[in-house]
Parts: structure tokens; sequence; C-alpha cells
């Protein structure tokens, strides 16, 4: 992919009435480590998420996943939630410590059997499950033997995979990969902000390699045991880059960035080769020999659709003579650079109105990412696995949550969504991130993404406004021509 940063110009958007292609699919998403709790129950071992959340300073307030929002146990009860809101597919990912606890030899039967009886349920309520391999936890025993900087992790994971289609393939015929790989890579192993928690920038570029040849030996094996019809794809949190100015300095480094964010992925993906800027900017710190002849050519293999993630753009500019500051990339910062070769790029806040995250509400980066995707890539179909906000919900004294906050948020980037196909982006569908509040990472349980406020210390779930809005979105496939409620 080409790079196509330029100086931060929201655009404004339409508010006419908007229906949404025929067939176009609406869903909701969540990740195992988040939502599921019972985390040494029937086999489960510890995940380096598990290791990293009970590590003193790791997460905020000390939170674990170990009970979350307890969904391994209150399944049926969030599947019923799915039905009320009248969504077409659920998006979840598989426990791997659940499914393999080592990384290693056969499955657990009991931890298939619990995504046996999710799938099975989703079905019977008429919605469509689509599974993600990987959503970041890694069996802990596989870290303690060199994680995803070492090759051999490439062989777990494709014989995870084939555990996992065997087991479920007869039922689940949407499957993805790896979430977000950027994310594991480097906030894991560079700036040390998600688990495992290293700050190596050459181990991090290992992991974005392994990661992408994990990705194409796992479609191997899961083409190998699913149906010709079946959906295989790849889920990945594109960064849509901007140059604070139009100064070349800024520019080049609005390229550095968007090779380290973007590229490094889309480029033996897609194209079948790592870029050659990104390989000049990291010679200084490895000469890249852990890409072998051939893995490539594996990394490269059909996609059914590709998985776009999208919450906020970066706004990036050459180096002032201040020191580079990482709290405004949308990850947080920890003293280390998640930027392996650009460490020295400075982030900055884009204008506009935040989220409770810190984040630039800005939906005009989704569309002109989409329509970048659309130049570059024109016959891949394309997939929102993932757009949301944590908003500070609560609960008032009638026992409701109102969030307009969300739901404006929602709006303007479901109309950049449709702006997008109206130019003739293939989009397929949209998943709200999230179905639920739950454990946000680093953030422990401090921010809130759900449609559905989670009452922690009772579980107790409360359908929030942003929640029936959508209900009523997905129903109608349009999008009304003002955010009701705001």
């Amino acid at each position: 992919m080409t790079i196509a940063s330029h100086t931060v110009a929201p655009a404004a958007l339409p508010t006419a009435a908007r229906t949404f292609p025929p067939g176009f699919l609406w869903g909701t998403a969540t990740a195992a480590y988040q939502i599921e709790g019972a985390a040494a129950e029937d086999g489960r071992t510890p995940s380096i998420w598990d290791t990293f959340a009970r590590t003193p300073g790791k997460v905020r307030n000390g939170d674990t996943g170990d009970v979350a929002t307890d969904h391994y146990h209150r399944w049926r009860e969030d599947v019923a939630l799915m039905a009320d809101l009248g969504v077409g597919a659920y998006r979840f990912s598989l426990s791997w410590p659940r499914i393999q606890p080592t990384g290693r030899g056969p499955a657990v039967q009991k931890g298939l059997d619990f995504y046996r009886r999710l799938t099975d349920e989703l079905l019977a309520k008429g919605i469509r499950p689509v599974a993600t391999l990987y959503h970041w936890d890694l069996p802990q025993e596989l870290e303690d033997a060199g994680g995803w900087p070492e090759r051999a992790t490439t062989d777990r994971f494709a014989e995870y995979a084939a555990l996992a289609v065997e087991a479920l393939g007869d039922r689940v015929h949407t499957w993805t990969t790896l979430n977000e790989p950027w994310c594991s890579a480097f906030l894991g192993h560079a700036s040390g902000v998600h688990a495992p928690g290293r700050t190596d920038p050459v181990a991090a570029l290992r992991a974005a390699h392994h990661l992408n040849l994990a990705h194409g030996k796992a479609v191997q094996a899961l083409r190998a045991g699913l149906p010709d019809e079946a959906d295989v794809s790849i889920t990945l949190n594109l960064h849509h880059v901007r140059a604070r100015t139009d100064s070349p300095q800024d520019a080049d480094a609005a390229r550095r960035i968007d090779a380290l964010a973007n590229r490094v992925f889309t480029g033996p993906l897609l194209s079948g080769a790592y870029p050659a800027d990104l390989l000049t900017d990291t010679a200084r710190l490895t000469d890249w020999s852990f890409v072998r002849d051939g893995d490539t050519a594996t990394i490269r293999q059909r996609l059914d659709f590709l998985g776009v993630n999208y919450y906020t753009p970066t706004l990036v500019s050459a180096a002032d003579g201040t020191a580079a500051d990482h709290s405004f990339d949308g990850h947080g910062a920890s003293g280390h650079s998640p930027w392996p070769g650009a460490d020295d790029v400075v982030f900055h806040r884009p204008p506009g109105s935040t989220t409770a995250m810190g984040w630039a509400v800005d939906p005009s980066g989704l569309h002109d990412l989409l329509l970048r995707l659309k130049a570059e890539v024109p016959d891949l179909p394309l997939m929102i696995t993932e757009n949301g906000v944590a908003c500070d919900d609560y609960v008032d004294p009638s026992g409701t949550v109102h969030d307009p906050d969300r739901i404006a948020y929602l709006h303007g980037h479901l109309a950049a969504v449709h702006r997008a196909i109206e130019a003739g982006v293939d989009v397929r569908g949209y998943f709200l991130w999230s179905l639920l509040d739950n454990f946000e990472w680093g953030y422990g349980y401090s921010k809130r993404f759900g449609a559905v406020y989670v009452d922690y210390p009772t579980g107790r779930r409360i359908p929030k406004a942003s929640a029936r809005w959508y209900a009523e979105v997905a129903r109608a496939n349009a999008l009304p021509e003002a955010a009701e409620g705001v």
C-alpha cells in the first residue's frame, strides 16, 4: 500500500437518510479474555494476559480478567441480548489456552464444548458466528518458549487452527486468523503496554513477521478443513496517518509511521513482499534475516475479505526538538516507543472532541481509509470488524443508561461508511465494538465500550440507549437522518 498522508482537514458528513446494500451484515464483537472469566476452569491455563495483568503496575487498579463479565457462565443470557438487538452476526474470539492449554498437543474437549454450545445457540437465534482464532491470549507456556519472536510459534498456531476448525468448521463458516497483529507485535514487544510487556524493538519486528507467517499457515489449515463457501480473513487496525503540515519532513514522518502501522502487514499479506522503505528505515536495528525464502509466499494467502478496525486517526510530524509523545497515538505511553526505527516521530492530538480514552472523534478518517483500500486492493471486499467508543457511562436513578455521545459517534462513523459505499467501496458489514462493557486491557475496568452496561459486582446487564438505537439501525438496514437521542 502506498502512503496517502495529508494535512488534517476532516470532511463534513451529509445528514440525509441512508440505506445500506441488501445483505449488509450488522454485528457486534467481543474478545475472549475481555469477557469470559473462568480463568482456571475446565483445564484453561494462563495466557500472557493473565500473567501481565497479575504483574503489579501493569493494569490500572490491579484489574485482571479472572472474572471479567463472566460470559463463560452467562453466555446464554448474552446471546439473548444479541437476539434482542436484532444483529445478524457475532464476532467472538476463541481462547487459545482454553482449547489447547500448553499451546501444544490435543485439544481440551471441555474448552471446545463451550464454543460448540455458544455457536449452536447463536445459530438457533439466527445469528451468524464469526470466530477469531487469536485476540492476544497466547498460552503462557509458548511465551516461556520464546513467544511470537520465535518462528516455532507459527507452527503451534497452525496446529491450533487445525484443532479449532476440526471442532467448529461444520457450524462456523466465517473465520478470522488474527485480530490486530500490530498491537500484538508493537504494543506487546516494543512499548510494553500490552502483554507480554517486552520493550525490545527487534523482538517487535520479529514478532510482526511471525504473526504474518502464522496467519498464512493458519489460513492453509482453515481452508483444509472448511467447505469451499466458507470465508477466511484477517483483521487489521489500520492507522489513518496524517501529516501535521505539508512540509516534506512531516510527510516523511507520516510515511515512516504508515510503514510500521500498515504496510508491515499489508505488504506481505496482499502483495507478497515487505515494503522496501520499511526495510531501509529499520536497517540499523535488524537485517530482517528472520524472513526466510518462501515466507512471503506463505503469508500471501487468498482472503475472502479484509477486516478493518478503526477508532481514531493518527496525526504526526517530524521531530521538532521536543520529546516524542506517544500518548496521542491511541495506545498510551510507557516511556518506550511502539515504533521501531521511528521513535523520534512526534504524535499530536488531532483537533476536535475526544472520547473517554482521549482519542479524537473523526469519522472522515474511516471514510478516507476505506477509499484508500479501494484504490489499492479494489477487488478485496472489506468488513468493519471493530468501531466504537468509550464513554463515561453510568446508571441513572431510573435504572437506565443514556449515552448520547456513543450514539453520535456511531452515527457519524456509519455515515462515513455509507459515503464510502456510495463511492464504490465494497464494504460488506459493520461490527460494533463492543457488545458488553469489559476488561479494557491496560485500562482494566475503567473504560466502557459496551452497548450493554455491565455492573461488575453483580454481573447485571443493562442495555444502554445506544443498544436500542443500534438495534433500530440494524433492523431497518438504514441510518436515520440524525442521531436521535443526542
